[in-house]
């Protein structure tokens, strides 16, 4: 049987801030980047691939943590590490020492959520099946098993978790016929509305994709409130008032500052204001939500664990879910997310503005839809059309909708040519600048 053997770790980074792709009000020059992880074993044919996504200095500080954490999967038989995945994640994260740097936040979360990427990746390659099929391939109780609900029972218990999963199990095959006759699972599109991006640009990218069949655009806004309110008349001209405009603020304003910036906005309709304040904070959300109705508040691409989405839906602070698959602690995590959310009838968005995320989420979202919400009212994912060219089964994006992954895995592998040219800072590319 296959043993692992090394957990390397790869510090890759790609030059996005020339391009400004990825540019919002808080962060204007990313580099999107990925602490890439790739659990080996004796078996050449046999490994696991994972990451977390970053925006550049500070990604050599996530492939420290994961290798961390990653250190006792290092000598354990494969089919062990992957036949108990439950196990195996209550085991990594009990490591008192580690847990110390969050608890369960921060640099030491996101090198969790490396590795348990990678091991459910390995899991998924090893059944031979994509991650999603994995998923709801499990039953109920299985999944239960599988997720985190430390801390969350005074708002979900195992019971109610078994059960709601219970209700949609017999009906699952119904659900992924629906998706594979419809041509995948609906998503929107940020790649037109980075903030660095010229009038002209803006115009060409959102035309395009309405063309392309997208039925949702995100623009990003909150540098300058003019400037806001002349792009979004622009967004406005070009796709008219059928097409849903969301925008994202990326955590700059304050409260009342929010409050006062969606008065002025709200004449363009937006479905909803994204990270409109700190993303720590319940209750700032909570008031904004409450002032700025009937647009909606979405955030979670910053949600640092579980603990805190528990409270954003106690809260009755959002009306958006948009859970992050590089921030939280992998599947484990993101499972007890779902189960919360649709406790509570809250559409899960997930973000996916970043390297990697959008072949990731991909698997989230036909699962949710599968097997936890059975419901694709008020869904839609997020997809941005870069850096697609460095996965070995990248997403496919056609007439709006993810089409359903069928390679064994997360799709989280990246190819090597990739990563040996973009690793920082000895890659092809870095050394040579």
């Amino acid at each position: 049987m296959p043993t692992i053997t090394a957990a390397r770790t790869y510090d890759v980074r790609f030059p996005t801030s020339l391009s400004q792709d990825g540019s919002d009000a808080m962060n204007k020059d990313g580099d999107y980047s990925a602490a890439y992880l790739v659990l080996e074993t004796d078996d050449p044919d046999v490994a696991g691939y994972g990451f977390t996504f970053t925006i550049g200095r500070g990604n050599d500080l996530c492939c420290a943590a994961a290798e961390q954490r990653a250190a006792p999967l290092i000598g354990r038989d494969v089919d062990e590490v992957v036949g108990d995945l439950g196990g195996i994640y209550r085991e990594l994260s009990s490591d008192s020492q580690l847990r110390w740097l969050g608890p369960e936040k921060g640099v030491e979360h996101l090198g969790m959520a490396a590795v348990m990427n990678a091991v459910w990746d390995l899991a998924a390659r090893r059944a031979g099946k994509p991650l999603w099929r994995l998923l709801v391939d499990m039953t109920p109780e299985q999944l239960v098993d599988a997720a985190d609900l430390r801390y969350l029972s005074d708002a979900l218990t195992r019971d109610e978790a078994v059960a709601m999963l219970e209700e949609l199990a017999p009906t699952r095959a119904e659900r992924i016929a629906e998706l594979e006759a419809a041509g995948g699972y609906p998503c929107y599109t940020t790649s037109a509305g980075w903030l660095g991006y010229s009038d002209d640009k803006l115009r060409r990218l959102l035309q395009e994709a309405v063309d392309a069949g997208y039925h949702h655009l995100k623009l990003k806004v909150g540098a300058d409130l003019e400037e806001d309110v002349r792009r979004l008349t622009i967004a406005r001209e070009v796709v008219g008032w059928d097409v849903d405009l969301m925008i994202d603020a990326n955590q700059v304003w304050d409260v009342p500052q929010a409050i006062a910036w969606m008065e002025r906005l709200a004449e363009f309709r937006p479905l909803w204001i994204e990270e409109p304040t700190s993303p720590d904070d319940v209750l700032g959300h909570a008031a904004i939500r409450r002032a700025v109705a009937p647009v909606g508040v979405a955030t979670g691409e910053h949600g640092m664990n579980r603990v805190l989405f528990k409270q954003l839906f106690q809260a009755e602070a959002i009306d958006f879910c948009q859970l992050d698959s590089a921030r939280l602690a992998g599947p484990n995590e993101i499972i007890a997310v779902y189960l919360l959310a649709k406790k509570f009838g809250v559409p899960v968005c997930p973000h996916a503005g970043g390297v990697g995320l959008c072949e990731l989420v991909q698997h989230l979202s036909v699962f949710d839809y599968v097997a936890v919400s059975g419901s694709l009212e008020g869904r839609v994912t997020e997809f941005v059309d870069h850096l697609h060219e460095h996965y070995t089964d990248p997403c496919v994006v056609i007439d709006g909708k993810y089409v359903l992954p069928s390679q064994p895995g997360y799709s989280a592998r990246m190819l090597d040519a990739s990563v040996a040219e973009y690793v920082y800072p000895s890659g092809s590319y870095w050394s040579s600048r």
